[in-house]
């Protein structure tokens, strides 16, 4: 044996060596490793540093139940915080650190934590910071903060590639040990189409720990490999299991640095028509003082690290047992050559020895790093001082039954295991191999493929498929159940949030007996293991201090995720710009050719402002705004929702949807409209306008259209579905113009034809049908910028077309395109509540528009709309504010105070612009009392910018408030 790498063995390539980085060390390692298994060839045992206490922590097991070595992983936008060292396959050049030492992982300064452990026990927190009160947001909070928390993540965006599948099979097999490869290859072998995942990147399981069963292994993923019905998953984790047999996973394509394209992990939504879940099972470990030190290992990690990556964990090695399955680890390290091998068994009989030096009814009382203290059971006086590196600790198995409790079944008890069992299956799955209960290879593949059998046949492909299987001879654990031996020191039931067996107890006697609450009040069972080596030792300890059974008090709540998993993973493509969908109006060409800035409103990619040569972004959306007040615009408004509702019952339901009455609107003319949540909160506005006598379409604001749907959806089909009526939403159909201005009329009347547009014939907030070029186009005389005003709606395929005949015929009057910035200028000096106004938190009566809401027949909001809260006088209502000094500007969202050094805020400041009329900043607020201020001073005041201005309260509407020039 050379260092800690056995000469021969494991299943990695010792023809090539990868250089890596841990805390800044250059090591080797070979393809095929994983961090942790390079890490024990290289006699590295410290790997990090628990989360309270600050101990020292090594390697404790071979797979995602690891509690210790949590990493960082990568640099820059790639650094990945509390990433199990057992899961990340080695690559060349890879960066890890350990974790939470200072000012270093062997001389940390935080370890004096352990000194004060009986002043920082469970619980500590729930004591310590109620008092004094004055304390918390000074001291405490700022304490908590800088001591929460493991790792540290980046802040730079992750560079990496992520994507999101959804995948369909008759049978979906979770798990590649023997019973997970026995199933699939029965199931596939029927003509079922199979989806086999296997977290890890070797399929086997416990076959990959016995050289003799390599044979039948290599031939059952051959025999896989050619039914094209089966599709093999590696590095797969199933992590939840939702209604409907719908399952999440997360296929993790590559560890190391990514070429241009490729993808890091695929997140996988699969549905199933049945599910054969061969999870296996996870060891538990025993509690005795010391059981967190560097060297101390569960024993099947042992015979992982032994068999799978060809190193020895240790050179004099100590087995603390309980049942017969840590003696395979015992003398696969006496085979392995190392130097001592002591098997410490707790029971009185065990199996035949081997040659193995075997310790019957005895127990480990301590460890510390290189002494193993041993007593015989029941006599703790006599101790036996044993020599040794390594600790090998097997308590018993656990079938892993998180997934299966995630479906929703209940869990059973297993005497024999001392451990919980899948119950009876509520949805279309069932367990398999040691994952319920069933141990041994032959014994979990016979289980496996009876399992495989019976998903196929469920699903609709009957078959007595047969095939080979490895000798069955399930083993006899002999599992007598230890929990803790009890001793001077700290006993761990979980390692990585530092819970000692004496926080379970304490948890019992403050009052917190039941597991949930003991779970809650210790943290035990909150880690990123989630409890699968140690939950059911603290569960044990419970229930002794209750006097009961471990089963009886049962187990917390299984969630997801069964591993930890990345967030890039589930966010997959959707970020950035690719978050949701890009919508574009038919005019978008046309305005990015035109110079137009272009930004994101919601889902809409809408221009902002037209630049001309020279002109800054205030220069351009300024000159556009007084284009409107002075001649005439038009403006890209196809965004606005749009929904074609007709039917009998059509006007009824309008009645019903709207806070004011839409039945009385004639035909060919047009309303404002003002929806209201179910609360009497302000939901969305907008116009409807009657095509028809049965005939309306609805306009809605561009980001609420999806939920104004949703909302008439629900009252169509559940509240009120005896109405007579259809709807469908129109907002892609029809692109849709604003003409604005005071020569808006004289523009569109040399091109429209069929419509008269004079001011007797089409009167303010009417609607209409002509044409333009030939084209069929709507015409409506709606005004959001307070001028003469127009909005052309036309088949969004003549857009173009209509959209250069307009600035055709108002190119005499210096017709030109406005953006959203320069639509926003018009409406805050006309006054017109918009999104900042409309967030979900203001009435009808705060916005002004209390008169609108009709006094009878029902409607959506009605009842609630009239609670005395929203009743209030004394409510933040709309009104407008300008500063003293014309100089001075405004900032959206400062605060509104009765003098400038005042901290209650009577109101805050919505919306602001810089005025083309008024030529100074003005902005929209919300303020308490508003009519009791106005004409009066108050003060805006930004915290943020350290700014203060006085300003004059005002009537929301500065520009004709008469309302003359929409009508004239």
């Amino acid at each position: 044996m050379s260092g800690y790498r056995l000469p021969q063995g494991g299943f990695i390539d010792r023809s090539r060596r990868l250089a890596f980085r841990f805390d800044g060390r250059v090591l080797e390692g070979h393809p095929g490793d994983t961090l942790a298994s390079a890490l024990i060839a290289n006699g590295v045992t410290l790997v990090g540093r628990s989360f309270k206490y600050h101990r020292p922590r090594g390697i404790l097991t071979a797979g995602p139940e690891e509690p210790n070595a949590l990493v960082e992983l990568g640099e820059g936008g790639r650094a990945e915080p509390n990433t199990k060292a057992t899961e990340v396959e080695l690559f060349d050049a890879l960066v890890a650190r350990s974790q939470n030492g200072w000012p270093s992982l062997a001389f940390d300064l935080m370890a004096v934590n352990g000194l004060a452990g009986k002043m920082i026990s469970a619980g500590f927190y729930y004591k310590t910071f109620m008092w004094p009160a004055a304390f918390w947001e000074k001291v405490y909070e700022p304490l908590i903060r800088r001591a929460a928390g493991l790792g540290r993540a980046t802040y730079a965006p992750d560079p990496d590639a992520y994507e999101a599948t959804n995948d369909h099979c008759d049978v979906l097999v979770v798990g590649g040990g023997p019973a997970g490869l026995a199933a699939a290859r029965a199931a596939g072998g029927a003509g079922a189409r199979v989806i086999l995942c296997e977290r890890e990147g070797l399929l086997g399981g416990g076959l990959l720990l016995d050289p003799v069963l390599e044979s039948w292994r290599s031939t059952m993923i051959a025999a896989l490999e050619a039914i094209p019905e089966v599709a093999i998953l590696k590095r797969t984790n199933v992590f939840g299991y939702y209604d409907h047999n719908c399952l999440g996973a997360i296929e993790k394509l590559s560890d190391g640095p990514l070429r241009e394209g490729e993808i890091r992990q695929r997140y996988r939504v699969i549905r199933a028509r049945q599910v054969v879940l061969a999870t296996g099972a996870t060891e538990r470990l025993i509690a005795f003082p010391g059981n967190d030190r560097p060297g101390v290992m569960i024993a099947g990690a042992a015979l992982v690290y032994l068999r799978r990556f060809g190193v020895a964990p240790g050179r004099h090695a100590l087995v603390f047992t309980n049942n017969d399955s840590a003696y395979a680890a015992a003398r696969a390290l006496k085979e392995a050559g190392l130097e001592r091998v002591v098997v410490i068994d707790a029971r009185v009989n065990g199996p035949e020895a081997g040659g193995l030096d075997v310790r019957l009814a005895c127990e480990v009382a301590g460890f510390d790093g290189r002494r193993v203290e041993v007593h015989r059971r029941g006599d703790g006086g006599n101790a036996e001082t044993v020599e040794a590196d390594l600790l090998c600790v097997s308590g018993g198995w656990n079938p892993n039954v998180d997934l299966s409790s995630q479906s929703g079944a209940k869990t059973a008890w297993s005497a024999e295991l001392a451990s919980p069992i899948p119950g009876v299956p509520v949805q279309a799955e069932r367990s398999a191999g040691a994952a319920r209960g069933v141990f041994g290879i032959g014994a979990a593949a016979r289980d496996g493929l009876a399992a495989g059998r019976e998903a196929a046949r469920l699903a609709g492909f009957p078959t007595d498929a047969d095939f080979p299987l490895p000798k069955d001879e399930p083993p006899a654990l002999g599992l007598e159940p230890l929990w803790e031996v009890r001793g001077r020191g700290k006993s761990f039931v979980d390692l990585q949030h530092d819970v000692t067996a004496d926080d379970i107890r304490l948890a019992h006697r403050e009052g917190f007996s039941h597991i949930e609450h003991a779970k809650r009040y210790t943290t035990h069972n909150m880690a990123t293991d989630q409890g699968k080596i140690g939950g059911l030792v603290g569960a044990a300890i419970l229930a002794e201090a209750r006097g009961e059974t471990p089963e009886v008090v049962g187990l917390p709540t299984f969630r997801p995720y069964t591993a930890p998993v990345a967030f890039g993973a589930f966010a997959g493509r959707a970020t950035g710009d690719r978050f949701e969908p890009i919508r574009r109006t038919a005019l978008h060409d046309w305005h990015i050719r035109h110079g137009a800035v272009m930004q994101r409103a919601g889902a809409w990619m809408r221009p902002f402002y037209y630049p001309k040569a020279g002109e800054d972004a205030w220069t351009a959306i300024l000159r556009e705004a007084r284009m409107v007040r002075s001649g005439v615009g038009v403006c890209d408004v196809s965004t606005l929702g749009k929904v074609d509702l007709q039917g009998p019952d059509a006007a009824v339901f309008l009645d019903r949807l709207y806070a004011n009455t839409m039945s009385t609107l004639p035909v060919g003319r047009a309303r404002y409209g003002l929806m209201l949540r179910e609360d009497g909160i302000v939901f969305d506005d907008g116009t409807v306008s009657r095509l028809g006598l049965e005939h309306f379409l609805l306009t809605t604001t561009t980001g609420a259209a999806p939920a104004v749907l949703d909302h008439m959806e629900f009252h169509a089909q559940t509240v009120w579905p005896e109405l007579d009526l259809m709807f469908c939403p129109v907002t892609d159909v029809w692109a849709q113009m604003s003409v604005a201005g005071p020569r808006s009329r004289d523009t569109l009347t040399k091109i429209v034809a069929g419509l008269d547009l004079s001011n007797a014939a089409f009167q303010f907030m009417a609607a209409g049908e002509g044409t333009i070029g030939g084209v069929p186009a709507r015409v409506f005389r709606i005004s959001f910028s307070g001028e003469l005003a127009y909005e052309v709606a036309a088949p969004s395929c003549f857009a173009k077309q209509i959209w250069e005949a307009i600035l055709s015929a108002g190119r005499e009057f210096g017709i030109a395109p406005y953006g959203l910035e320069a639509m926003g200028v018009l409406r805050i000096e006309k006054g017109h509540p918009a999104g900042h106004e409309l967030g979900g938190f203001t009435t009808a009566a705060d916005l002004g528009l209390g008169r609108m809401v009709k006094k009878s027949g029902d409607f959506i909001g009605r009842i609630l709309a009239g609670r005395p809260a929203l009743a209030d006088p004394r409510r933040p209502r709309l009104t407008g504010i300008r500063p003293v000094d014309k100089a001075q500007r405004l900032r959206g969202g400062a605060h509104l105070v009765a003098e400038a050094g005042s901290l209650e805020s009577l109101g805050h400041v919505t919306s602001v612009t810089r005025s083309v009329e008024l030529e100074q900043w003005i902005g929209l607020a919300l303020l308490e009392e508003a009519e009791s201020w106005r004409d009066k001073r108050l003060w805006a005041v930004s915290p943020l910018h350290d700014e203060r201005v006085e300003v004059v309260v005002t009537s929301p509407c500065f520009v004709d408030p008469e309302n003359a020039r929409v009508r004239g």
